[in-house]
């Protein structure tokens, strides 16, 4: 016999598991049909708060995504109704709502629709990418914060604003014209590329929602690049992400951990998913516009040769983080191109070439930036200042075996 708590638990387990799967087709599909991405979480929400009442009295629907949508237009409808003083008895289907299709088992995908949509010329570019993760992959505005330098506050705002305006100016959801794509792509790359750092975060895999956030930018790659397939940076993009997810068991030791690149054991790599990322490339490459995906795939690529054949290339690593950088301008590629110009001039070059934190308050909390630093400190002899920018990576780590690996490093210092 089922006990109540054992229900709760059933009831629970299954939510999490539609909302890390389904979230973004779901609030897809509502706002494609509302054109209102702040009503459809809320509608979404409140459905979901439903379902943990209703699952363990009444068991776990069949279709939970089905289930999902046909309460959250209810919701939505009733919502409306308070909002507008509509009258009980007009058709809702003349407000936006969703019609009865949203129960059926075949629930269309328009996540790819809603991704060009966030990216429509009348919401602010610096915001377009962040507002897809929020409404597509379900991330909440402190891990977008984090992943653009932002403060959770001030991006919570600007999400609020971009929501609003959307309702306002009554943007379309669909994907569009292909005259229109090159001034929305950027945006949408970029959100698809965030979403994937954070899933891949999870060296493990053992948190399921990254794990899955992992997958679904990968899966939504996988669309930009089917339905743009002479976009180099469509390409570029995918074989970034697939070189990086092409590493992730040799990232852990059995121990859990952490490995650096160059002590990785190559036979854990996904050799397969390597030539897949390889190949697209190329394909790339050959088209003869060069952005920033691809360069940031042929730095992933040749990582991997330095480590297949043992031949130093760092000079030519340095050459396309030089790219890289003329057209990013990032702080992030800024740390990376100073590890390698230590590479090849030495760790006083490095330091030389390290971005300044005073110049740039966004690298003050940006951990790997106080390790790269300490590293590089440590190789030119400078011991103490080595260990401050240690201590304060290791106040900034929130992975614990990044934070294991830096108080090693900082032990061998004091040796």
């Amino acid at each position: 016999m089922v006990t109540g708590e054992e229900s709760d638990a059933l009831a629970q387990s299954t939510a999490d598991a539609v909302a890390r799967r389904s979230y973004g087709k779901l609030i897809a599909f509502l706002a494609a049909r509302t054109h209102d991405v702040a009503a459809a979480e809320d509608a979404l929400s409140e459905a979901f708060a439903s379902a943990l009442t209703d699952w363990p009295r009444n068991g776990c629907p069949e279709n939970p995504e089905a289930w999902l949508l046909t309460v959250a237009r209810r919701k939505f409808i009733d919502a409306l109704r308070r909002t507008q003083n509509v009258d009980p008895d007009v058709d809702v289907l003349t407000l936006g709502a969703i019609p009865d299709e949203a129960a059926s088992d075949d629930i269309p995908d328009r996540r790819l629709a809603l991704l060009f949509a966030c990216a429509h010329p009348a919401i602010e570019v610096a915001i377009r990418a962040p507002l897809m993760l929020q409404t597509i992959l379900g991330l909440d505005a402190k891990a977008i914060a984090s992943a653009f330098l932002m403060s959770p506050a001030a991006m919570g705002k600007r999400l609020v604003r971009a929501k609003e305006k959307i309702r306002q100016a009554g943007i379309p959801f669909r994907v569009p014209e292909r005259a229109e794509l090159p001034e929305r792509l950027d945006a949408v790359l970029e959100a698809i590329y965030a979403a994937f750092a954070e899933g891949w975060s999870d060296a493990a895999g053992t948190d399921a929602a990254r794990r899955d956030l992992t997958a679904e930018a990968l899966f939504l790659a996988g669309l930009v690049a089917e339905l743009l397939p002479n976009e180099p940076e469509a390409l570029g993009l995918t074989a970034l992400m697939l070189h990086s997810e092409a590493r992730r068991r040799a990232r852990r030791s059995r121990d859990g951990d952490y490995v650096p690149l160059a002590q990785q054991n190559r036979e854990l790599w996904d050799w397969n998913m390597i030539d897949q990322a390889e190949g697209l490339l190329r394909r790339a490459s050959s088209m003869g516009t060069i952005g920033r995906y691809q360069l940031e795939a042929a730095i992933q690529s040749a990582h991997v040769d330095r480590c297949r054949t043992g031949r130093p290339n760092w000079s030519e690593v340095l050459h396309l983080y030089d790219a890289l950088i003329a057209i990013t301008g990032s702080p992030v590629v800024a740390v990376n191109r100073a590890l390698a110009v230590a590479e090849t001039g030495g760790p006083q070059a490095g330091l030389e070439a390290m971005p300044d934190a005073a110049d740039d308050p966004r690298l003050a909390a940006y951990q790997p930036y106080w390790a790269a630093r300490a590293e590089l400190l440590a190789r030119a002899g400078a011991a103490a200042e080595a260990r401050h920018s240690l201590e304060i990576a290791i106040g900034l780590a929130g992975d614990p075996a990044v934070r294991r690996f830096l108080e090693q490093r900082r032990a061998l210092l004091a040796v």
